[in-house]
């Protein structure tokens, strides 16, 4: 097991380095996130059959091993939607989203790191998982989360014990509150965007589609971004895959925003390496969990995107509404945010447009295919929401 105490973080932007155990949440020069310096080995595809059924089975690829925290997260199934599009299940994870992925790495490092309190900030989902696997590991926790946090989420939190703390205004004021109480000695902030082992979590989602699919990727991995946490897991998995010889051709990324909330797809069009300055507030969405104005990763982002050969897409509030009702009525009940992917894609999923419905997989020159050529995630039940408004019945109004 990797010895956490030896473990540093490390600043992409100006190189400072900090050890894990000092529970600095972000670098003290320009306050950015961390990542993590930590070089992953290569997992052996054959005897992960015999391995245990979550997603510590990548046990090499993984900054901490052994854990006591775990709820048995991962492992979620991959269902076809189309011939050449797949969805991969993760609302059926222990808390109903993604999040789980990087919820237990961060509440087992708090666990060895032994801090007073342990407090996050979320639009929902990475509240309620934090909230879970904190529980689990016996830490106590302060969720941060905006004031129109759905009903459903803010009483999971509050059922596994967490401290809830709803924050005036939208999710940059919540996260401007997390943050000054992540400053008190003594507190380890669970932050899935500034703290890198969640994304060394997020990143066994693209694991668990190169053992599933035999050791190969699809042509392209379709992801909602909003701080980009499953984004740049991804990349982050797809880097180690290719260093190691253990895939090919490396799939594209294609960034899916809702145009009402769309800072890094209007930065990725002009070209730009960061954001652009927008104006102060942001129109209302369905898909709440990726409506970040300003995410701290945004350069990160933007380069990863553009480093696979990807694009951006944006999706209106009546797509996303039909996109719901669409899943749901193939069996699939995820909330709003979680169909923005297949709201970008379904449209041209069927291949009779000559693609497989993203910009970036209709590469020039490539021979068509009949094989599995895109997945998408559906991150959260919608069980968490409920069903999306019509237009016009109180939810937000289509752009």
């Amino acid at each position: 097991m990797l010895t956490i105490m030896t473990t540093m973080y490390v600043c992409p932007v100006d190189g400072t380095r900090s050890p894990v155990a000092s529970l600095a949440w972000c670098c003290p020069v320009c306050r950015g996130p961390w990542d993590l310096d930590f070089e992953a080995s290569a997992v052996p595809l054959k005897p992960l059959s015999s391995r245990v059924d979550s997603l510590w089975r990548y046990e090499e690829a993984l900054p901490l091993a052994a854990p006591v925290t775990t709820l048995g997260e991962g492992r979620t199934p991959l269902v076809p939607l189309t011939p050449s599009v797949s969805a991969k299940l993760d609302f059926l994870m222990p808390t109903l989203s993604f999040k789980d992925r990087g919820a237990v790495m961060l509440a087992e490092l708090a666990r060895r790191l032994g801090p007073e309190r342990v407090t996050a900030d979320s639009s929902g989902n990475a509240g309620t998982a934090i909230a879970a696997y904190c529980a689990r590991a016996g830490l106590p926790c302060t969720v941060y989360v905006p004031e129109a946090t759905s009903p459903k989420k803010t009483e999971q939190i509050r059922a596994h014990g967490a401290r809830l703390e709803r924050v005036p205004g939208d999710r940059e004021a919540t996260a401007r509150a997390a943050r000054a109480a992540a400053d008190e000695p003594g507190t380890f902030y669970a932050s899935h965007v500034h703290n890198p082992y969640f994304l060394h979590g997020t990143k066994t989602y693209v694991y668990e589609l190169w053992e599933d699919l035999g050791g190969r990727l699809p042509e392209t991995l379709v992801v909602p971004v909003g701080n980009g946490t499953l984004l740049l897991g991804a990349a982050l998995a797809i880097a180690e895959l290719s260093a190691h010889g253990l895939i090919g051709e490396r799939p594209a990324l294609i960034a899916v925003q809702a145009e009402a909330v769309s800072p890094l797809a209007t930065a990725f069009r002009a070209g730009a390496e960061e954001l652009l300055p927008a104006p102060a507030g942001s129109a209302p969405t369905l898909a709440e969990g990726i409506a970040i104005p300003n995410p701290p990763r945004a350069r990160q982002i933007l380069r990863a995107v553009r480093a696979s050969g990807g694009t951006f897409r944006t999706v209106t509030e009546d797509q996303l509404r039909a996109a719901q009702l669409d899943l749901a009525s193939r069996g699939l009940f995820v909330e709003s945010t979680a169909v923005a992917c297949w709201a970008a894609v379904r449209d041209g999923a069927d291949g009779t447009d000559g693609t497989d419905g993203t910009d970036a997989t209709d590469r020039a020159g490539r021979a068509a295919r009949t094989d599995l050529r895109a997945v998408v995630p559906l991150c959260g039940a919608g069980a968490k929401t409920g069903l999306a408004p019509a237009a016009g019945a109180g939810g937000p109004s289509a752009p």
